[in-house]
């Protein structure tokens, strides 16, 4: 079952965009992505809050996820978030294996 984590970065003086693009122009990020079991690796920055970066990471199951956690690539990570100083919130979902209901697809413009 695929598994997203949604994590918010937040800092001060615009240390989580600095953090999230230091991530992509140091390559970690591609790394990541090319990682066998990786869905999504990708940043986003919310319109009202310029001090927090979202990441949207999904990976296709719950040991793939494991794995990554146990790479080098990790320390790496945290290496970037200490220096940085960033705080983290985290919101960890699963896929719906039943898709997107009728009800709903109404409001969807394909």
């Amino acid at each position: 079952m695929a598994v997203t984590v949604n994590i918010y970065y937040t800092g001060v003086n615009g240390n989580a965009r600095k953090f999230a693009e230091e991530m992509v122009s140091s390559g970690i990020a591609d790394d990541i992505r090319d990682e066998e079991g990786n869905i999504r690796y990708e940043y986003f920055f919310p319109m009202e809050d310029k001090e927090t970066v979202l990441l949207i990471d999904s990976w296709q199951d719950q040991h793939s996820l494991d794995i990554h956690h146990a790479t080098p690539m990790m320390e790496k990570i945290t290496q970037l978030r200490e220096k940085y100083d960033l705080h983290m919130r985290v919101e960890r979902y699963t896929l719906d294996e039943s898709g997107i209901p009728e009800s709903d697809k109404n409001f969807i413009k394909e």
